[in-house]
Order: C-alpha cells, then structure tokens, then sequence
C-alpha cells in the first residue's frame, strides 16, 4: 500500500525533537515569547533573533524546536486559538452559542495584536486547536439542523468574516495604532462623506450616521445574523 504523500508545510502536530537537556529551551517558551513581542510590538517586530535575544540564546538554537518562522506564526495562531471556550451544541440554543463562540474568537485574535492579519493569510486549518474551533463551529451548524454540505460551506464563510472582522479591527486597535485612532478614523470619514458632492452622490451623503454608525458588537452581530439566516434559507422546508 503506498502511503499518503505528506504535506509539504512543517506541521504543529509533529513532536518536537530531541535535544540535549542542558537546555531549558523548549517550543512552548518560544511560542510565549514570541506571543508577547507580537502582543507589545505587532508582527513586523517577530523575528527569530529578536526571539533569541528575549531568552538569551543564538538563533540557531531555536531551530531545535521550530522550523522557522511559518511554522511559528502556525503555532502563534494555534495557541491563540487553544483560550476559546467550547461549548456543548444545545439545538434550542445553537444560535446564541454559534454567536457567542464567533464573537469570543473575533476577541482572541484581536487581543493578540495584528496576530489576524497572519490568520488572513492562513487557509485550512490544520492546526489542533484551530481544529478544535472548526470542530465546534460544525457540531454547532448541525445541531441548528444545517445539512453537511451547507454546515461545511457555511463554517468557512464564518470563518472568513470572524478573520476579516479582527483585521479590520486590529488595524485600528493594534500595538501600533494611536490612542484614540478608531474614532478619529470615523470621524475623518464621516466629514470626507458629508463633504462630497450631493449631485453626484445624493444617496451616499444621505446616509452619513447610517454609513459611519459604531455601537459596539451592532455591526458584527448584524453580519452574523445575515450569514446564519442564509445558511437557514439554503436549506428545504
């Protein structure tokens, strides 16, 4: 039997190898490490030397335990991923749960910097915490009654727009924003519309406060409730 080629990414599920124990150096310290430069500093300021030097060692040495950065940034996604709470699917209750359990992983990410914009870049998950995130956002679609194919469809859509959701807000919001940025941001935009010309753009400039309205979860929870009631209406009877 010829066995299944294997993929050509370094993987968060292989063990960590063996190396001399005169070390204290381990992947868990490095994850935490490099969690808190991307916390404090965002992205950009990752590195593996920059790692090195928070724990007093070469660069090289990190290699024992990572392969490189990818698979670093996997593992930064995938311990962000392991605080969420999971809940039990109640078919009386999925929605809420469904909605409760996007919004706390919307916050995971955006408490960790501009961490999303590298969940932006990430496609399947193959990691075992963000495994276990789609693991609950299916068992919760299925026990709303979605068919497979719908509840499959339907927890990438999900997904897409938690990351998109964190982005967006993590550019405003990041280690790098300025105090104040998001709503000096709305601000601008809502004079930049309010100035343009009403002629040639009569319904936009009629719907300034509506266009620029921020009241905290408001705007999120209305594209959740519009993804899940489609995914509803997909489905006969």
């Amino acid at each position: 039997m010829t066995s299944a080629a294997r993929p050509p990414w370094p993987s968060p599920w292989d063990a960590e190898p063996r190396t001399p124990k005169r070390r204290t150096l381990s992947r868990e310290a490095i994850v935490e490490v490099a969690l808190g430069i991307v916390d404090a500093e965002g992205l950009e300021a990752l590195s593996m030397r920059r790692i090195a030097q928070e724990l007093n060692t070469g660069p090289a040495s990190l290699y024992a335990h990572v392969s490189n950065k990818e698979q670093l940034v996997e593992l930064l996604l995938d311990r962000a991923y392991r605080d969420l709470r999971h809940p039990f699917p109640d078919p009386e209750q999925w929605r809420t749960q469904a909605k409760e359990f996007l919004r706390q992983w919307r916050d995971n990410l955006v408490a960790h910097g501009d961490l999303a914009r590298a969940a932006m870049q990430s496609n399947i998950p193959t990691t075992p915490h963000a495994l276990d995130a789609a693991e609950s956002m299916l068992a919760l679609l299925r026990a709303g009654g979605l068919s497979d194919q719908v509840a499959a469809y339907g927890v990438d859509l999900l997904a897409l727009y938690v990351v998109s959701s964190a982005y967006e807000q993590s550019t405003r919001t990041g280690p790098n924003a300025e105090p104040d940025q998001s709503q000096a941001y709305l601000d601008g935009i809502r004079g930049f519309f309010a100035s343009l010309p009403g002629d040639r753009y009569p319904v936009l400039t009629s719907m300034v406060a509506a266009l620029t309205r921020d009241s905290g979860d408001e705007r999120f929870d209305f594209g959740l409730d519009v993804i899940i009631a489609g995914l509803l209406a997909r489905e006969p009877g």
